[in-house]
């Protein structure tokens, strides 16, 4: 897998052992609110998780995406759902998210390469 991949990978998980480590009540269960909210519902797993990635684009935060292209490729999302999914993200949330769209196509061609 891609260095990108892996140094996000290896962050994140060093990162949530040191956090939840604290033992701090609230930000256990928010956590666990998140993790919940991306189950299998009225809404399946794939569609959670792609609506949360266009969340992320639009709200610019390039670790939620990177979070979420992981997942996404973990569904077998398609290299032509990502770019509608791009494309959607870039409407809603205007030309302020191409640069995540950018960073994005990078990590996403990463997964690919994986």
């Amino acid at each position: 897998m891609s260095n990108i991949v892996n140094e996000f990978n290896e962050y994140r998980t060093k990162m949530n052992e040191v956090i939840l480590s604290k033992e701090n009540l609230v930000i256990k269960r928010l956590w666990n609110l998140d993790t919940n909210t991306y189950a299998a519902g009225a809404l399946d797993v794939k569609t959670k998780e792609l609506l949360g990635l266009v969340a992320s684009m639009v709200l610019r935060c390039d670790d939620c995406i990177k979070y979420h292209l992981g997942k996404a490729h973990e569904l077998a999302v398609s290299t032509d759902e990502m770019y509608e999914l791009f494309a959607v993200a870039n409407i809603v949330g205007g030309t302020i998210v191409i640069p995540h769209t950018r960073r994005a196509a990078e990590y996403w061609e990463a997964l690919q390469e994986g």
